[in-house]
C-alpha cells in the first residue's frame, strides 16, 4: 500500500516521437502493441497501463509507428512488446514483422514476451515456424529457478529447436531473488536449456514497489560471486536504468582492479593479486 515511487519512472510517456514508440537510443526503439498480459507482475515497469482493461494498439497507431521507422534510417534494431506482444494473434504479428523486415534499414526485429513463464501454452510450432520465417529473436524473463517449469522447458524447446534466439532478462527483486544463489541457480538452469543469460535489472522505481527495491551494494555483490564460480554464459550484465529515459548503465564491482604505478592491480575471483604493465 506504500505509494512511494513513480508511475512512469523511465518517462516513457515523452519519449514517444510518434505511434505507440518509445525511443531512446539513436538506433533502435520499441513498438507497443498492446497493453494486454497473461499475468500481472507486481514489480512491471507499465502497469501504469496494464489492469483496468485490455486494449490492443490500433492498426492505424502500428502503422504510423512503422511509417516513423521507415523514414528514420538511423533505426537498426526494433522491439515488439506491450504489455505482452505474443497476446497478439500470429495474422497480426505477422502484419508487424512484414512491413518492419521490408525496410532495408531494419535489420533485427525483436519480440518481448513473458509468456515461456506465464503461459508457456502460447508457444507451438505455428509460431515458432513464423518467428524463424522473419529472423525473430525473442526477449523474456525468467526472475527464478521455479518459474522454470515443465511446460516453460517444452516452449523454450519449441523455439530453441526452430532456430529461434532467446535470451532471458532478469529483475533484482528483494526477497524473491536476491540471493547470489539464487541467481547462479537460475542462470545456470536457463544456460541448460539453451537460453542466453542477457541482463539482470537493477529493479526501477516504480509506484508502490518499495518492497521489491535493494541496494547497488546487493547487486554487486551478487556480480562478484558469479566471478569464477559459474560459466560465462551464465553471468548477465548488472544495469541501472537511469531515471528519466536516461538509459542503462552497467554496474560492475570495481575492486577487481585498481591504477597503480606503471600499471594494474588485478584480483581473481580467488583474491589473488597479480600486476598488468601499462601497454608501451
Amino acid at each position: 500500500m506504500d505509494e512511494d515511487g513513480e508511475l512512469d519512472p523511465m518517462n516513457e510517456e515523452q519519449s514517444n516521437p510518434s505511434g505507440r514508440i518509445t525511443r531512446r537510443y539513436p538506433n533502435k526503439l520499441i513498438i507497443n502493441v498492446t497493453n494486454a498480459c497473461p499475468m500481472y507482475c507486481r514489480h512491471c515497469q507499465r502497469r501504469r497501463l496494464i489492469g483496468n482493461f485490455d486494449k490492443n494498439t490500433s492498426k492505424e497507431d502500428i502503422e504510423t509507428s512503422i511509417e516513423f521507422i521507415r523514414t528514420h534510417q538511423t533505426i537498426r534494431e526494433v522491439l515488439i512488446t506491450g504489455g505482452d506482444a505474443l497476446l497478439l494473434s500470429n495474422n497480426r504479428l505477422e502484419d508487424i514483422f512484414n512491413k518492419l523486415s521490408n525496410i532495408p534499414h531494419v535489420e533485427v526485429i525483436r519480440i518481448g514476451t513473458r509468456t515461456l513463464a506465464t503461459l508457456p501454452f502460447r508457444i507451438d510450432d505455428e509460431l515458432a515456424l513464423l518467428l524463424r520465417k522473419y529472423k525473430v529473436q525473442v526477449s523474456t524473463q525468467f526472475n527464478h529457478a521455479c518459474e522454470i517449469t515443465p511446460e516453460a522447458v517444452r516452449a523454450i524447446d519449441t523455439l530453441v529447436d526452430h532456430g529461434i534466439l532467446v535470451r532471458n532478462q532478469m529483475v533484482l527483486l528483494h526477497n524473491v531473488n536476491d540471493d547470489k544463489y539464487c541467481i547462479q541457480k537460475t542462470n545456470e538452469e536457463l544456460h541448460k536449456y539453451r537460453v542466453i543469460t542477457y541482463y539482470l535489472f537493477h529493479p526501477k522505481d516504480v509506484k508502490s514497489t518499495k518492497h521489491f527495491q535493494v541496494d547497488i551494494s546487493k547487486g554487486l555483490e551478487i556480480m562478484k560471486h558469479l566471478e569464477g564460480r559459474t560459466s560465462g554464459m551464465c553471468k548477465p550484465t548488472y544495469v541501472y536504468n537511469a531515471p528519466g529515459g536516461l538509459g542503462k548503465v552497467p554496474l560492475v564491482p570495481m575492486e577487481n582492479i585498481e591504477c597503480v604505478e606503471n600499471g594494474y592491480k588485478l584480483i581473481t575471483w580467488e583474491n589473488k593479486t597479480i600486476t598488468k604493465d601499462f601497454e608501451k
